[in-house]
């Protein structure tokens, strides 16, 4: 028999360990990478740190609306359970399938380019390509042994990328001024011109695929002690903490690599670290980053099956995929994430896989702030143990930034935000397929109850 909500609670995960689940969910592929796509466009540093601070403030307002989601109506799933009860099952259906197709494949396939960017940042005798192939080989093929990431090494790989960040702050900030390169982090003329364009809407989608993993933190509401306290400080002091250590790395970044350097590049931690530490230095902390980053990739190959699994429970043509082996694992939904991963990895460059998936997943999130405010006026009466603090600024602040964003890369980059939608298309045909199918093997069933 289960302990009730609390029971558990009382015995659940202290708001430290709260707070840590948080920021290793936001640490990942973007910090290391998306700097290069920004500073062509945007040559300042003052509107670099806007637009990080921005990216921050849209993932604190939207974490504080997944809060009172996961508060109401605890469900493995995310958006997949969030958005069947606020609208219906197939709008949840779809949400469930981006994060199956991509929402899990794309960003492994991001933290894999970007590992064999660096790694060939320490070796230039194996291509980046063999090396971000293996990886993502090598650790599905351990994820099939039902071998899981252990919370300890979970916690261990969090802290090495919060310590490998902070030395690079500290090492950028004690470099001597003489070697600091031109810079200014205040307003200067054109600055202004510069937030309103839009390069820099564009620029967003890769500051919040850096800050992605603000929602996770809302799924554990019921492990945590004293939730309606624990658990937005847990996403405030996370957000707030990991906003910080971002704005502070990306102006390090600028301060000791001219910005001719960084553009275009998806290595801009290597770049910076062989100015601050020298050739063998930066090759050591390359390698540091590649280790950061196959935990990222290990810990998503470790999910993304999961939630097709869950989608394979509920839906019947996906039921293959929610199969398991006797060691307790979703060996082909697992295959099938691994074969998605691949064709990314073959097919597509960084960027474009970067704007496919930031596309679908800020979609998702601003369909479920959406459901937010829509159930808050259907179902006023639905039990809410967390509120959203600031409702309705914050949801409307965070559609607002994210409808801002949206609309401005479809119109800049229209191709990325089409397979977007395709997918999505996909998926309502799935659903369809599906539903009929079930509406058809009930009807048989009616059928035989009335002839017996």
């Amino acid at each position: 028999m289960s302990q009730p909500t609390s029971a558990r609670n009382a015995t659940g995960i202290s708001l430290i360990t709260a707070t840590a689940i948080v920021i290793a969910n936001m640490i990942g592929t973007g910090i290391f990478t998306s700097l290069g796509f920004q500073v062509g466009d945007l040559p300042s540093g003052f509107v670099i740190v806007v637009l990080w601070a921005i990216g921050g403030l849209c993932a604190f307002c939207g974490a504080l609306a997944y809060g009172e989601l996961a508060a109401a109506m605890p469900r493995s799933g995310g958006e997949y359970h969030f958005l069947s009860k606020a609208f219906h099952p197939c709008v949840g259906f779809v949400a469930g399938w981006l994060s199956a197709t991509v929402g899990f494949a794309a960003p492994i396939a991001l933290a894999a380019m970007a590992l064999g960017k660096y790694f060939s940042g320490i070796s230039t005798s194996v291509p980046p390509l063999a090396v971000s192939l293996a990886v993502v080989m090598l650790v599905t093929f351990i994820h099939a042994q039902g071998v899981h990431v252990g919370a300890r090494f979970q916690n261990v790989a969090t802290w090495l990328k919060v310590l490998l960040i902070l030395v690079f702050i500290v090492a950028g900030l004690a470099a001597p001024e003489a070697e600091a390169q031109p810079v200014s982090f205040l307003p200067g003329e054109g600055d202004w011109r510069l937030i309103t364009s839009p390069p820099f809407a564009i620029s967003l989608v890769f500051v919040m695929y850096s800050y992605a993993g603000w929602n996770a933190a809302t799924y554990i509401v019921d492990e945590v002690r004293e939730p309606r306290r624990n658990v937005p400080l847990a996403v405030a002091i996370g957000t707030f903490f990991v906003s910080l250590l971002y704005i502070a790395l990306n102006a390090v970044f600028m301060r000791v690599t001219p910005l001719g350097e960084l553009a275009g590049k998806v290595d801009v931690g290597h770049a910076a670290a062989d100015h601050i530490f020298g050739a063998t230095g930066g090759s050591i902390m390359s390698g540091l980053i590649c280790l950061g980053l196959v935990s990222s990739i290990s810990a998503m190959t470790w999910v993304g099956p999961r939630v097709t699994m869950v989608l394979g429970q509920d839906v019947s043509l996906l039921s293959p995929l929610s199969r398991l082996t006797s060691s307790g694992v979703p060996l082909r939904a697992l295959l099938v994430q691994l074969a998605i991963v691949v064709v990314l990895l073959l097919t597509a460059s960084f960027e474009k896989v970067l704007g496919y998936v930031q596309f679908s997943i800020q979609m998702c999130s601003f369909l479920t702030v959406c459901g937010l405010i829509r159930l808050r006026r259907t179902h006023p009466d639905l039990p809410r143990p967390l509120r959203c603090w600031g409702y309705p600024v914050t949801p409307v602040l965070f559609l607002a930034i994210s409808a801002w964003m949206m609309a401005y890369q479809m119109k800049e980059h229209p191709s990325e935000s089409i397979a977007g939608l395709l997918t999505v298309a996909a998926g309502l045909l799935i659903w369809k397929i599906s539903s009929q199918s079930e509406e058809h093997t009930s009807e048989l069933q009616s059928d035989v109850c009335s002839s017996d």
